[in-house]
């Protein structure tokens, strides 16, 4: 029987969770996964510049599963800037921390969604045409919209 997995602790709710190229259609796009506890790996290394052990120490595991998890990461990250891919901030093993100490929720609640947040940012659908502007909704994509204006498909902006 294998061992229990360790949850990650992560101090950090990213606003936006999905990231797309510019211009490009999003149901022809192949989509990356980057993990709540892998975007955690890459704040506290490359972002607020920790060196490793402490790094690790704050999301409570061990520096070598944190150097697996930081490479996971930026493989990820390279691979979807490079192939023009999308990227969906989802998911792990980790659970939420208040960033001076204490949990946001019980041990587990983070497991695979997010801590029960509808996955996909806010923001606005914008026509490239004419530029109107209306309010994204949540699990409609903007392409799927016609602008009242001019009637063709919004974009995100």
């Amino acid at each position: 029987m294998p061992r229990p997995l360790r949850l990650r602790r992560v101090r950090f709710r990213p606003g936006i969770t999905y990231f797309k190229p510019a211009g490009a259609r999003l149901a022809g796009l192949e989509e990356t996964n980057l993990t709540m506890d892998e975007l955690e790996a890459i704040r506290l290394k490359d972002l607020e510049d920790l060196d490793q052990i402490e790094a690790a120490k704050k999301m409570n595991i061990s520096q070598p599963t944190f150097n697996r998890l930081l490479d996971s990461a930026r493989k990820k990250v390279a691979k979807a800037l490079v192939k023009g891919q999308a990227i969906r901030i989802s998911g792990g093993a980790y659970e939420m921390v208040r960033p001076r100490g204490g949990r946001f929720r019980a041990r587990g609640a983070g497991r695979g969604r997010m801590g029960g947040r509808a996955a996909g940012p806010g923001g606005f659908c914008v026509c490239p045409s004419c530029g109107y502007k209306t309010k994204h909704v949540i699990g409609v994509p903007c392409s799927r919209k016609k602008c009242p204006k001019c009637k063709k498909p919004l974009a995100r902006g």
